[in-house]
């Protein structure tokens, strides 16, 4: 009967598919992603916003040597390269062997998130209260944002070309801002709203300020004046100044680790920095590569990858194109035979909201990286469905290499959708899959991923590049 039972659970393994996730790595494993993640904690600290992730990149590229990239110079194998676009996007490259004559291997993730973006005109006063109008970023749930700490980040443009950098909130004895919101006291008429309705966008403003410019010879908005006071004194700015300026609002909070065992990291702007991380690990590492590969941190995803920075402009393809052209061969061509891992994120199971999966072709948190097929919604509308061949080779290489990876699902059939940059991609002639980390809370100022998740991620998109 023994004898049976093991030909049994011999044939199941051999013939199931049975995700072993982080119960089969090893003490030792589990001590590299606890260490990898204290470098991606640091990141998601520095990088709230796309161009301070911009500027930690290029830092963390300098000092592993890459330089920034000349068209008109010669590159060879082994050779470190980066390219800004607007300080809100970033390509880095390493030049193998082949450089791009038999396609690139890209890694494609993005660093903007959901967040509060300030209105053209932001600042005003009302009974007493100086408040910010803002415009949301990308989707999110509006009553999360409320009633907790927010800071300040982004860039003024005064008239004289002069660029202001502003960051304020993020340290200790700082001061902070909130949108309030309305006590249960009062909220019955609100608790009995759909959600939608309960709280909206044009709710979604901002504290700023309370006391009145003193010592002034009106009473005309004081504490408004008061405000534009402080501003002026510490950045040198006037209220014209927010019309050419980008500012937004984000979570003060840290990335925490989570658990009593510390298995996970909470954190604002997982969604996608969670990728975007350990693709820049990757190309950082990677060495004596045959086909050059490159890691593009793109900007505007969370709003449809449109405009100059987002996937949706001619900034990568140029890239390439300069790439093939030194290796004289046509930019279509290095492109056709490119391949590429979409790095983006999918939404973990949760037991909690349980109904809102297929549990079957869901992914797990632990279950190592997820490969997404295709997003989209509906009847697979708006998305790019990977060929059977390349999930056969993505596949192949994560199994080769003994990286725990899983299958997921953005949710059920015809219960919502989203989507990524692989059909951007897809539609330069370049076979792409997602793969990316499983992420609680999704869009939430505080999402949660588990450690050994991402440090499969940095391990997939290594081998992916040095194979």
């Amino acid at each position: 009967m023994c004898e049976e039972k093991s030909k049994t659970a011999q044939l199941r393994e051999k013939l199931m598919n049975e995700p072993k996730g982080a119960k089969a790595l090893s003490r030792e494993e589990i001590e590299q992603a606890d260490s990898f993640c204290e470098g991606y904690k640091k990141f998601l600290n520095a990088s709230p916003v796309e161009r301070e992730a911009v500027r930690y990149t290029v830092e963390a590229a300098e000092a592993a040597g890459f330089t920034a990239f000349d068209p008109e110079a010669s590159y060879k194998a082994g050779d470190k390269v980066y390219l800004i676009n607007r300080d809100k996007a970033v390509a880095l490259a390493v030049i193998g062997k082949d450089g791009v004559k038999n396609g690139a291997r890209l890694a494609i993730a993005h660093i903007d998130s959901p967040r509060i973006d300030l209105k053209p005109n932001p600042l005003y006063e009302s009974n007493n209260l100086a408040l910010f109008k803002t415009h949301y970023y990308g989707g999110l749930k509006k009553y999360q944002w409320t009633a907790i700490p927010l800071t300040l980040h982004g860039v003024i443009v005064l008239l004289d070309g002069t660029r202001v950098e502003v960051k304020w909130g993020d340290e200790e004895n700082e001061s902070c801002f909130c949108v309030t919101d309305l006590l249960p006291h009062l909220a019955q008429e609100q608790v009995t709203k759909p959600m939608a309705k309960a709280f909206t966008g044009e709710d979604l403003n901002v504290l700023v300020g309370s006391r009145p410019y003193p010592d002034a010879d009106d009473e005309k908005e004081l504490v408004k004046l008061n405000v534009m006071s402080i501003l002026n004194e510490k950045y040198g700015v006037t209220e014209g100044d927010f019309l050419s300026a980008e500012l937004c609002l984000v979570p003060s909070f840290k990335a925490k680790d989570i658990g009593f065992d510390s298995s996970m990291i909470g954190a604002y702007g997982h969604d996608d920095k969670v990728c975007a991380y350990p693709a820049l690990m990757a190309a950082i590492d990677a060495k004596d590569v045959e086909q050059t590969c490159v890691t593009y941190l793109t900007d505007k995803e969370e709003i449809g990858s449109d405009g100059n920075t987002g996937m949706q402009s001619d900034f990568l393809r140029y890239f390439i194109y300069d790439l093939a052209k030194q290796d004289g061969v046509e930019g279509y061509r290095a492109l056709s035979k490119s391949t590429c891992l979409s790095a983006d994120v999918n939404a973990a199971f949760d037991p909690t909201y349980a109904s809102a999966f297929e549990a079957k072709n869901s992914c797990y948190i632990n279950g190592g990286v997820v490969i997404s097929k295709y997003t989209g919604h509906g009847g697979k509308y708006d998305t790019s469905d990977a060929s059977a061949e390349y999930m056969g080779m993505v596949r192949s290489l994560l199994e080769k290499n003994d990286i725990q990876w899983q299958i997921g699902e953005l949710g059920r059939v015809d219960l919502g959708g989203g989507g990524t940059i692989a059909k951007y991609v897809a539609n330069m002639n370049v076979d792409v899959i997602d793969l990316g980390v499983p992420v609680l809370s999704m869009h939430a100022p505080f999402e949660i991923v588990s450690k050994t998740d991402v440090y499969m991620a940095y391990r997939a998109f290594y081998e992916f590049f040095v194979q």
